[in-house]
């Protein structure tokens, strides 16, 4: 649940706890101060956010990756037993 700080500014529970704290000390200056760094802080809770949201996006590309290559790992020894199978099986038959 957001909690708003000053009229613009905005914190919410995966925000970090530093900054909930900050947001709570600059909530309790007097209005005339706050006003002043109220809007930077949004941008500050703004910026977290984002990173957040790219950082998550980011592990789960990575583990993705991690899947795929795991896939094609795979792939690339089932091939390679193939080819082996193949290639004795010509052997055998003279034709190579």
């Amino acid at each position: 649940m957001p909690k708003t700080i000053g009229s613009t500014n905005q914190t919410s529970d995966d925000t970090p706890i530093e900054l909930q704290e900050m947001a709570k000390a600059i909530a309790s200056l007097p209005e005339r101060y706050r006003d002043v760094v109220a809007p930077a802080m949004q941008r500050v809770v703004e910026c977290s956010t984002r990173r957040r949201r790219i950082l998550n996006l980011v592990q789960e590309a990575l583990s993705q990756l991690r899947l795929d290559m795991k896939y094609l790992i795979f792939d690339l020894e089932a091939t390679r037993r193939e080819r082996d199978q193949y290639k004795e099986m010509l052997e055998k038959d003279g034709l190579l």
